[in-house]
């Protein structure tokens, strides 16, 4: 008798699941999760009546693009599965006083109480539960990115810089202004030769350690020779390519080697390098900042949550 009895009941299971089937048939499994066909005509639903849809996950395409796009709302729909084992996996669900806590700040920074907020999202034909959902869900992604993927994208200035550049070619931004001290050496006292010894024996000196101002005025020939051996301050592009070349890589502080001019042979030394700003760069600066950071959190964004989807079970069903 126990044995029929457990087929009876197996088959009342076999019957009710089978009618469960044809009403909310499941088209993926997602790790532990499921979608079913109600959740994508729910879903397709918010598309068509401007629902609150995370737009984190249409990777900057617009929501009409899903619309009548039954593979790309799938898609979506099984991304959102996967970044939900995830924020199980890692324990980042927010509580409710966390929720509220995130509804009160959207009202201020709309400049409206709780309640008129409220109001305004039913007259958009939206419960407050949907509404409280939508939120936990985005408060909860939002720290699942920032830990996976946000934190680690660094803008480095030179990358803005280097953008603000291609944009703005005739632009000095991002070259140098030098101030130099020389020693000048002069070819016409004693001959090439002499003045490359007299070049050598005064780099022997800086290399012994010994001062570029006490050096500069035992050596230097230049008729308008001031203290220091001061040469003066210049723009990339405003002198000699020669002397220019000899001090692009030098910091500060440093001394080339013997450069060879029109002028005779130098000894150069960086007193003083800067970065040329144009006033225009600055204004753009951190829109540029963002910019290169949003194209960079798509990419690496659309990466990760391809690899959670390689590495996860998914299942799909006949649409």
């Amino acid at each position: 008798m126990k044995i029929r009895f457990f087929g009876l009941l197996l088959c009342i299971f076999s019957c009710v699941f089978a009618q469960a089937e044809l009403v909310d048939r499941i088209v993926a499994i997602v790790n532990s999760e499921i979608v079913t066909e109600s959740d994508l005509k729910a879903f397709s639903k918010k598309l068509t009546q401007n629902g609150m849809i995370d737009d984190l996950l249409l990777f900057g395409q617009p929501i009409s693009s899903l619309e009548s796009n039954k593979k790309g709302q799938l898609d979506y729909l099984i991304n959102e599965r996967l970044i939900e084992s995830e924020i199980k996996r890692l324990n980042l669900s927010v509580t409710v006083e966390r929720v509220e806590q995130e509804i009160r700040e959207v009202a201020k920074r709309n400049k409206v109480g709780r309640n008129e907020l409220l109001e305004a999202i039913k007259g958009q034909g939206i419960t407050v539960s949907e509404y409280q959902d939508f939120i936990k869900n985005r408060i909860e992604r939002q720290s699942l990115i920032e830990n996976e993927v946000s934190s680690k994208i660094r803008v480095a200035d030179e990358d803005v810089l280097a953008q603000y550049i291609r944009t703005n070619p005739n632009s000095n931004t991002g070259s140098f202004e030098y101030t130099l001290g020389h020693i000048l050496l002069n070819p016409k006292k004693g001959g090439a030769e002499k003045a490359q010894e007299r070049a050598e024996a005064a780099l022997k000196k800086l290399k012994a350690g010994e001062s570029f101002d006490l050096v500069a005025e035992q050596y230097s020939e230049d008729p308008n020779f001031t203290s220091g051996g001061i040469l003066g301050t210049f723009r990339a592009g405003e002198f000699s390519k020669e002397l220019e070349a000899a001090v692009q890589n030098l910091n500060i502080g440093e001394f080339s080697g013997i450069v060879k001019s029109k002028a005779g042979i130098h000894i150069l030394k960086v007193l003083g390098k800067k970065v040329i700003t144009d006033p225009a760069f600055e204004k753009e600066r951190e829109r540029i900042r963002a910019e290169i950071f949003e194209k960079a959190f798509q990419k690496n964004f659309k990466s990760w949550l391809d690899s959670k989807r390689d590495e996860a079970f998914v299942r799909l069903n006949t649409l």
